[in-house]
């Protein structure tokens, strides 16, 4: 298993990196999630949020590869469920491309999905 660092103290939250779908699904009102890479063929470089404070440093220590997920859990009771998110894909000659940012209560998100043209969740 790969790691992910938490720069993101005030967010509370963990990131594990792991390989394939083959995770347990967690609930974000138990203070876990996992994101998704459902790209075609994009990696994503950047992981990024904002509870109103500033967006925090890069949280991704290593690439999420298409198919590759990371699961995530709240570590502080404390933290603020709405976050704004946004992913940096890799873009050519090793330059990151931001997404849109999108508006998210991690509270209630079990699945973050990062597709080609869309990040939703369930």
């Amino acid at each position: 298993m790969q790691h992910l660092k938490n720069v993101m103290a005030t967010t509370g939250l963990v990131f594990a990196l792991m390989s394939g779908a083959a995770l347990a699904q967690g609930s974000g009102s138990e203070g876990e999630f996992t994101i998704f890479n459902k790209s075609g063929g994009n990696i994503v470089i950047g992981f990024y949020t904002n509870d109103g404070d500033g967006w925090s440093d890069n949280w991704l220590s290593e690439d999420l590869r298409p198919n590759e997920s990371a699961k995530a859990a709240f570590t502080a009771d404390s933290g603020a469920c709405a976050q704004t998110l946004q992913i940096g894909w890799l873009g050519e000659n090793g330059s990151e491309v931001m997404d849109e940012p999108i508006d998210i209560d991690i509270c209630e998100a079990t699945n973050v999905y990062l597709d080609d043209n869309e990040i939703y969740y369930d």
